[in-house]
């Protein structure tokens, strides 16, 4: 169970939370000069000149692309921030796995012309939700707890288009698709389980600190700050663009 965050001495600003305001930070406006898991072109002009099946290209490029995709690890940091058991985390991660791979494979396969700059928006917004539940805010002013699993499946269908998106801009060819996609989702599933390891190892030698509880206020609003961010830079980009 959470332990309340909002109020107390929670507010303190200690070392690790000014490290995690850097970290932020440096991720939010290093990748937003670009937008969201923008398209290396290396990559795009390597994937347009071949065809056919090529599994262990798409499967870097799906490992990669979590790897460096600081939204989908902002939200996946704040899914297992109080979950201490594998048994939990294992639960929340595959319905998170669940979400984003149906509507990634569907939405390359069909072709769902959604605008990247709403979705990416959309995933700001679950790393905005997933802070303030962190924070126990919807209790708070709801007064009751929305169905977290039921979220995180939801919002992984929005992560999933998300990937949809990018995906479709390497223009793939037919010849080989359905291979070369399933074979970029399971190079997403072997990057998320390489982002999950580091988080839990760094979360577990910060859980047995004793500022933890302390810090994990201004971490958690940090967070927030984050998808925030993300939601106003997309949104400008979808106005402006």
């Amino acid at each position: 169970m959470k332990p309340p965050l909002f109020g107390g001495g929670g507010r303190t600003f200690g070392l690790p939370a000014s490290q995690l305001l850097f970290a932020f930070l440096a991720l939010l406006f290093t990748a937003g000069a670009a937008a969201a898991h923008a398209v290396a072109e290396g990559d795009k002009g390597y994937i347009q000149e071949i065809s056919g099946v090529n599994l262990i290209p798409f499967v870097y490029l799906g490992a990669k692309h979590m790897v460096t995709g600081y939204d989908h690890l902002l939200f996946l940091f704040g899914v297992i921030f109080f979950l201490y058991r594998l048994k939990h985390i294992g639960i929340y991660v595959s319905l998170f796995a669940i979400g984003h791979s149906t509507t990634m494979l569907l939405g390359v396969y069909y072709g769902w012309n959604v605008s990247s700059y709403l979705i990416d928006a959309i995933i700001g917004l679950s790393v905005v939700y997933k802070a303030l539940d962190n924070l126990g805010a919807f209790q708070r002013w709801l007064g009751f707890q929305p169905n977290t699993k039921l979220a995180t499946l939801i919002f992984g269908f929005f992560h999933g288009l998300g990937l949809a998106t990018k995906i479709l801009e390497y223009e793939i060819a037919e010849d080989g698709l359905v291979p070369n996609l399933l074979a970029f989702n399971v190079g997403v599933e072997i990057g998320q389980l390489i982002a999950l390891a580091i988080i839990l190892i760094g979360m577990s030698y910060w859980r047995k600190t004793s500022g933890f509880l302390r810090h994990a206020y201004t971490a958690n609003v940090l967070m927030m700050t984050a998808g925030w961010v993300l939601i106003g830079y997309q949104l400008t980009g979808y106005f402006v663009a």
